[in-house]
């Protein structure tokens, strides 16, 4: 069987990243060079697979038992995140790791510090694969695609193992909440299915905020800074001043838990006009329509300042908390226990700051909680993953396929 790092490998070094600008399906054409190969890499180990016009990957491992077991999917995108570069990832692979601080030799300076993330200290003695420091890494979501192709690969070459029916499913534009708009349930044809797309070993959610992107746009009034006086419209600072109205403490950098937030993500202008993009969170739907409402207000307050039309905002709904959905068949979340807990790994059960494919799917008709992959601080250059985590998920997939067919 191949080593999952070099499968890991072989998959960041393929430029996967999504466009939230872009209206096509998949946003960007270079993921669908990474799916291609997944599915002419499942179709070489004997399984059947295709890919559809919007970039989804459906494979299936028929069952080899009598019994009548559900099928289970297991399902990981292909994307990364558009907030740092996934070009010309340049891995580092630190082999019995020791414990002590990480230098990222692509930028002088800028290291993984022991005293800024301590759990580092829990991989001693492992290996680690983190960036250069120029890039992201891509273990969000590849570190999940290399653990669903080695179980591949593992039920392929080793017939005595038995199991139900395996569906297989890998997506694009997940970073960008649009990860299964045109995702077909039916045909995927998997009673319950799993995303592997957590953080750190041991995690498990079934949890997930409601989320919200908003997109503001501020319409100022240009005049020679010579002649501005009770004129000149700034909407640069216009937007700022609306941002000031959103409660500080309620930004991702200040909440942990169940706490929401607004979050600006990105700002572009001009005097003349300028755009600030927000997500907004909640676990708690009521307090997720609250804070889509205090965003309207701070909107309405600077039309009501400075004049109607000033400020507009538009408020897309990107995806709900998968918890209703998925409560109702507690034994999927059970069994994902019972496989972490078969390798010695605690289950951390926690709430997801954040979303997966999962929760949308989950409310098309697919139980779907999500697995942890193993990787650390995604979307950024800081970004790394203990590849004996890997291994251990490859590990706790199988261990969830032989409980559902009760062996």
């Amino acid at each position: 069987m191949e080593k999952i790092l070099d499968r890991f490998l072989r998959y960041v070094a393929v430029d996967t990243q999504s466009d939230p600008d872009s209206e096509s399906q998949p946003s960007s054409a270079k993921q669908l060079n990474l799916l291609k190969m997944l599915r002419d890499e499942l179709k070489a180990m004997g399984i059947e697979a295709e890919l559809d016009e919007y970039g989804y990957v459906m494979a299936g491992i028929p069952a080899n038992i009598d019994t009548d077991a559900p099928a289970v999917g297991f399902i990981a995108h292909v994307d990364t995140s558009p907030d740092a570069s996934g070009k010309d990832i340049r891995p580092q692979i630190i082999s019995g790791y020791d414990g002590s601080d990480i230098p990222l030799k692509g930028v002088p300076g800028l290291s993984l510090k022991v005293a800024e993330f301590p759990e580092l200290g829990d991989y001693k003695g492992q290996t680690l694969v983190t960036t250069d420091g120029t890039t992201l890494l891509g273990a969000d979501d590849k570190a999940g695609v290399a653990e669903i192709m080695c179980m591949a690969e593992y039920v392929m070459t080793h017939p005595e193992f038995k199991h139900g029916e395996i569906r297989i499913g890998f997506t694009p534009d997940e970073e960008i909440g649009r990860g299964v708009a045109k995702f077909d349930v039916a045909k995927f044809g998997a009673d319950y299915a799993y995303t592997m797309d957590g953080g750190k070993i041991g995690e498990l959610e079934y949890e997930n905020f409601n989320a919200a992107a908003a997109a503001v746009r501020i319409q100022g009034r240009n005049i020679h800074p010579g002649y501005a006086k009770d004129k000149m419209l700034n909407a640069i600072l216009i937007g700022m001043e609306l941002n000031s109205l959103l409660p500080a403490a309620q930004r991702p950098e200040h909440t942990e838990g169940y706490e929401g937030f607004f979050h600006i993500t990105d700002f572009k202008g001009t005097v003349e006009e300028a755009e600030f993009s927000y997500i907004i969170r909640d676990h708690d739907l009521d307090l997720y329509e609250k804070r889509k409402e205090m965003m309207k207000k701070c909107v309405d307050f600077i039309n009501e300042k400075y004049g109607a039309g000033t400020a507009t905002v538009e408020i897309k709904h990107q995806y709900y908390n998968m918890k209703k959905e998925v409560e109702p068949h507690i034994h999927i979340i059970e069994k994902a226990v019972k496989a972490m807990e078969m390798e010695g790994i605690t289950p951390i059960v926690r709430p997801i700051r954040g979303g997966t494919d999962g929760a949308n799917l989950s409310f098309m008709g697919l139980p779907c909680p999500n697995i942890f992959a193993g990787g650390h601080n995604f979307h950024g250059k800081l970004e790394f993953v203990p590849v004996e985590s890997m291994e251990k998920a490859t590990k706790v997939i199988l261990n969830i396929i032989s409980l559902f067919c009760g062996k």
